[in-house]
């Protein structure tokens, strides 16, 4: 383009490519079936707007595979999106490698090659014994672990409150109600 750039000799950078119009005449490549093929749903006017996965009323791929094993619920361990995942660190390991008085925290265990990430929480369990007196500061702790720290003389700090477990739903029976045997067998002894 030479010259000036002015109203008169304006173009687009790329010209427009007309549409193929469909449906006028044999001649034109596109009449008759306008390239839809003879019937079907694919013939049929709005037949491109079918949802992704939609197979024709057939049972979708997604939902034959739903079907097959596995949990489903949103908290399954270990399977759904709610899972939790703790780092086990165990007694024994913390006897070789920490020495009498020193503290242990995530960044500790991780210096010391015990554990792979501070993000995750950190669990101590009790395989081993444990003579050191330590200041552990975990996110959980076995029953038996806590026991053997209390017993070396070490504290024990837990940087997340353990779950309060609700008791089994267990049919109770309302208070001052006894069991009809009870009553039959204190009747007899009465006599």
């Amino acid at each position: 383009m030479a010259g000036e750039l002015n109203l008169s000799n304006l173009q687009p950078a790329q010209g427009r490519k007309d549409r193929k119009r469909v449906g006028r005449g044999l001649g034109s490549g596109k009449g008759r079936y306008s390239g839809r093929g003879i019937k079907g749903q694919k013939s049929r006017a709005g037949s491109h707007a079918m949802r992704a996965g939609f197979e024709g009323g057939q049972m979708p791929l997604y939902m034959r595979t739903a079907k097959l094993r596995g949990n489903t619920s949103a908290d399954a361990m270990p399977v759904g999106p709610f899972r939790t995942y703790t780092q086990p660190v165990n007694l024994r390991d913390l006897e070789a490698r920490f020495a009498d008085g020193e503290e242990v925290t995530p960044e500790a265990l991780k210096a010391k090659g015990l554990i792979r990430s501070i993000r995750k929480d950190v669990k101590l369990l009790g395989v081993g014994e444990l003579t050191k007196k330590l200041e552990i500061t975990v996110h959980g702790a076995s029953q038996t672990a806590r026991d053997k720290v209390a017993a070396a003389g070490g504290t024990l700090t837990l940087l997340r409150e353990p779950k309060v477990r609700k008791p089994k739903n267990q049919k109770r029976r309302p208070e001052g109600r006894v069991k009809v045997a009870d009553t039959e067998s204190s009747d007899t002894s009465e006599d």
